[in-house]
């Protein structure tokens, strides 16, 4: 083969490799995203203010595989109950919502840290009856309160990463597959454990998550806005690929203030990182009038800004 010959068989398949290689663009987005429900303080939708300029998402917190039956609560291998405030968070106030904001979305947070004051451990009897389960059980619920996506955010395991992984990637998959949902996402944050678990996730099933809400706020009190955004790309590199979401939270005893976040926040829209924000949790933004809930929203609105 000659020279040029030997060149052009090289350039050639690089040519194509460069054709159909996604476009490098700023991450930057109008996407917020609020828990809401696991308090029971009464905290409704319609309490919370919406920018009619972003893509606003609420999350209910929690459904969780677990019965209060016994004392203290078991692990019922993935048939999941309602642990969010449902008397007055129901079905007639989610469809309210979304009608009177054509922005916004429900989904519900799978897991959470505690079920009446007892620990959730992420537990299965094998994993294709835990999936079985599952997506039966949450199927009836998401059906029932016409909700758009679910989130996980389980904190605490004794299945091993490999089992979590299966579990949860099956589950995603087949609830999108079926139609009933139009998105996932995950909740890990900045423990060795909870990586471990969340990251072969990510590897086995990333394509089938959406948005990783990612707990900044479990960082120390001490965190400045520059810690902060050094942590944010920590991040992109252990969820390579993946639209990671800035956090805080309202919460009385949270490690640090928002306005760190926020500070934080700007930076990171400065250089087109800023895919979204989520906050724990309107419940106790409710006393605070939700003012870092605005404030978040109206730098996201300015997305398209930068």
């Amino acid at each position: 083969m000659g020279s040029s010959k030997l060149l052009e068989a090289v350039l050639l398949p690089l040519a194509l490799l460069a054709l159909h290689a996604p476009m490098t663009t700023a991450a930057n987005s109008n996407h917020f995203r609020e828990y809401i429900g696991a308090i029971f303080n009464g905290v409704q939708f319609s309490d919370v203010p919406i920018n009619p300029n972003v893509q606003f998402d609420y999350i209910f917190a929690f459904v969780i595989d677990y019965t209060t039956a016994t004392q203290p609560p078991s692990p019922t291998n993935g048939q999941f109950n309602i642990f969010w405030q449902n008397t007055v968070l129901t079905p007639s106030a989610v469809a309210a919502i979304k009608q009177s904001n054509p922005n916004a979305r429900v989904a519900v947070s799978l897991g959470g840290a505690t079920v009446n004051s007892s620990p959730v451990i992420f537990s299965v009897t094998s994993v294709d009856s835990w999936v079985e389960n599952a997506v039966s059980s949450l199927t009836g619920i998401i059906q029932e309160y016409n909700l758009d996506g679910i989130d996980i955010d389980y904190e605490q395991f004794q299945a091993d990463p490999a089992t979590f992984s299966e579990c949860i990637g099956r589950l995603v998959t087949t609830l999108k597959n079926n139609g009933v949902i139009k998105f996932a996402s995950i909740a890990p944050f900045d423990d060795s454990d909870v990586q471990s678990h969340y990251q072969a996730l990510w590897r086995s099933h990333g394509s089938v998550i959406d948005y990783i809400n990612f707990q900044f706020y479990a960082y120390d009190s001490s965190t400045t806005a520059d810690q902060y955004v050094n942590h944010f790309n920590d991040q992109i590199a252990n969820y390579p690929g993946g639209n990671i979401l800035a956090s805080f939270s309202t919460e009385p005893t949270a490690n640090f203030v928002p306005d760190t976040a926020l500070s934080a926040c700007q930076t990171l829209q400065s250089q087109g990182k800023l895919y979204g924000i989520f906050v724990w949790v309107a419940d106790y933004s409710k006393s605070q009038g939700f003012k870092y809930e605005t404030q978040a929203q109206a730098l996201l609105a300015n997305a398209n800004g930068q």
